[in-house]
């Protein structure tokens, strides 16, 4: 049997729920293969973040070389990268011929900013053109396109800024925080809009959505599917996972990877 195979760049979640954890927990529960590059080790869980250390760009290099030369991914996705630095030792490693999925991981649920304004810089000049997809949640959207987000139009505004100023091939921002629907939008390049609308639960577990939604995504465009259908099954893989959560934790808890079959 030969497996499909996907690869995270991100940091890491000691209590599982986000980060590096979840996106190979992802990969898995959609039968592909998760292979994973450590940028950060974070200290968390569903309480908070509470110490960052960052591994040294040797290291990343040297992870990075070792997985392209021996198993190539057949599609990427990158979470936290804390540091310009981290991004120019990634950069040359985003072959535009394999599919690139960007979960810009900027701020923390905190409110809290995960990353250098440098590293912003060099991730809207640098990475996000390269990207197949990006899935920004409503602080990176505004932080993206540098304008407040509070109804569906806002929502389509911000998008078009990021295609036209960074040009990814689509943008997927999350709407859960407008109506008494979560709908999700995604907006091409070429100008198609799509939405998926599931029904909003009432619960604080939902910690490790956006890892997991992306992931989800990866996993879906390394097997070969069109973007939209992989969009349209990590939203009902997301879905799923927030309604069935295991209340698992004493702050916002994770989501339950197990909730959807294949």
């Amino acid at each position: 049997m030969k497996l499909h195979t996907a690869l995270s760049i991100a940091g890491t979640d000691p209590s599982g729920g986000a980060g590096i954890m979840a996106d190979l927990k992802s990969f898995q529960s959609r039968h592909v293969y998760g292979m994973a590059v450590v940028t950060s080790v974070v200290a968390q869980n569903t309480t908070g973040i509470h110490h960052v250390e960052h591994v040294s760009l040797e290291s990343i290099e040297q992870q990075l070389h070792d997985v392209y030369s021996d198993i190539e991914p057949q599609a990427v996705k990158t979470g936290m990268i804390a540091l310009p630095e981290m991004m120019d030792v990634i950069y040359p490693y985003l072959n535009q011929s394999i599919p690139y999925v960007m979960d810009p991981v900027m701020i923390a649920t905190s409110g809290d900013r995960l990353v250098s304004d440098e590293a912003i810089n060099f991730l809207k000049t640098k990475l996000i053109p390269l990207a197949s997809v990006v899935t920004p949640n409503r602080s990176e959207a505004e932080v993206l396109a540098d304008m407040a987000i509070s109804c569906e139009s806002d929502i389509a505004t911000a998008a078009k800024r990021i295609l036209s100023d960074m040009g990814p091939q689509v943008v997927v921002i999350k709407g859960g925080h407008i109506g008494r629907d979560a709908t999700d939008y995604a907006f091409t390049k070429t100008g198609e809009v799509r939405c998926w609308t599931s029904p909003k639960y009432d619960t604080i577990h939902t910690h490790g959505t956006g890892c997991t939604f992306s992931a989800i995504i990866t996993a879906e465009l390394a097997k070969g599917r069109d973007v939209m259908d992989a969009i349209g099954i990590a939203k009902e893989y997301i879905s799923l996972a927030i309604k069935h959560n295991p209340g698992l934790g004493h702050g916002c808890g994770p989501v339950n990877h197990m909730a959807m079959k294949q």
